[in-house]
């Protein structure tokens, strides 16, 4: 059988306790051995984590009271065409930076336009910070992380180039600007069956357009999302 797709990229952080970034009021991340091969015959674990802890998505029922809950989504919810914008260099010069209406406009001279119903991904090079301090940041840049300008949020909405399906996708916490304690973004985004894609990594691999994004992870009745793997598939 011939593979669709050239390659599949992992865009997960791996889960682990001793190393996962916990956003401000999150719960603790634990891991408990419960049974072992020496005593049950068996390995087990118990993880004790939030839903929205390292590489996760999440659903409207996250910030939409009426919004569709992990459960009342589709699958083709969550697999979408991808385009990654790279804005390290911007983010690196300024911890607040927010996705303009023009750095997408850019995208689209030099790639031509934002599939309908896509996942936007920024990659602001914060995956490479994951596991240090300098994620959340530290003394007067503490909390301070990248995001979506609620413009340009609002651009994607109103040309359709986020519709009944999509998302937004960033390596930092969330698509808000981390000092945005309103969540300005995160209300424009979560409607009909839109999703976030949190905390992603490995952004390098993905080319700028072409692939798609697949995000799994167990399913929650009632659920916000959930963490998550979430592959980047690259055709041929």
């Amino acid at each position: 059988m011939t593979v669709p797709f050239a390659r599949i990229v992992d865009l997960s952080h791996v889960h682990d306790p001793a190393t996962t970034p916990l956003y401000p009021g999150d719960p603790v991340f634990t891991s408990e051995t419960v049974a072992t091969i020496e005593r049950d015959g068996y390995f087990l674990r118990c993880i004790r984590q939030g839903e929205h802890t390292g590489t996760h998505w999440g659903a409207p029922i996250h910030f939409d009271p009426g919004g569709c809950a992990a459960d009342e989504l589709e699958p083709e919810d969550l697999l979408l065409p991808a385009i990654k914008l790279d804005l390290r260099e911007k983010c690196s010069e300024n911890r607040d930076y927010a996705v303009t209406v023009e750095d997408l406009r850019d995208w689209e001279r030099r790639h031509g336009p934002i599939p309908a119903g896509a996942a936007v991904l920024a990659w602001t090079g914060w995956d490479a910070l994951w596991g240090t301090p300098e994620f959340l940041g530290t003394g007067e840049f503490e909390g301070h992380q990248p995001g979506f300008a609620p413009a340009a949020v609002n651009w994607l909405l109103d040309t359709g180039r986020l519709g009944r399906r999509g998302a937004l996708g960033i390596d930092t916490f969330g698509p808000d600007l981390g000092t945005d304690t309103s969540y300005t973004v995160s209300k424009l985004l979560y409607r009909e069956h839109r999703i976030s894609l949190e905390c992603l990594a490995n952004l390098a691999a993905l080319p700028d357009t072409g692939a798609w994004v697949l995000a799994g992870g167990p399913i929650h009745r009632g659920g916000s999302g959930s963490p998550a793997g979430v592959y980047g598939l690259i055709p041929r």
